[in-house]
C-alpha cells in the first residue's frame, strides 16, 4: 500500500507510519504531475491522518514541509484526524502553531 492516496475534493488519506524509515522525500515531491495539478486546481488539501499508526520527529517535519510546499503552490494544506502523539510532539517541539489542524 502507498503511504498516501489522493481522494476526491483534495482529501489525501495517509496510511501507516510517518517516520524516518518511511519518508525519503517531501510530500509535494512524491506527488505525480496529475496529482499536483488536481490539488492546485482544488486550491485546498486535507491531509487525513486517521490511519497513521506511528509518527516521529521526521513525520512532524514532513507535515510542516507539506504545509510549506502547499502554500508555495497556492494550495491551502490542513490536517484532519491528527493523532494525539503528533499534537504532543508538535507542542513540545514548539512548532504546534505551524500545523493547521482542523
Amino acid at each position: 500500500m502507498n503511504l498516501f492516496q489522493l481522494g476526491e475534493n483534495g482529501i489525501v488519506h495517509i496510511h501507516g507510519n510517518l517516520d524516518r524509515d518511511t519518508l525519503a522525500k517531501n510530500w509535494w515531491d512524491m506527488l505525480s504531475a496529475t496529482e499536483k495539478s488536481s490539488l492546485v486546481k482544488e486550491g485546498r488539501c486535507v491531509l487525513d491522518l486517521g490511519d497513521v499508526e506511528r509518527i516521529d520527529s521526521a513525520g512532524l517535519a514532513w507535515l510542516i514541509n507539506a504545509v510549506r510546499d502547499g502554500k508555495a503552490s497556492n494550495v491551502n494544506v490542513v490536517l484532519a484526524n491528527a493523532p494525539e502523539k503528533l499534537l504532543k510532539l508538535a507542542k513540545i517541539s514548539d512548532v504546534d502553531t505551524l500545523l493547521p489542524v482542523e
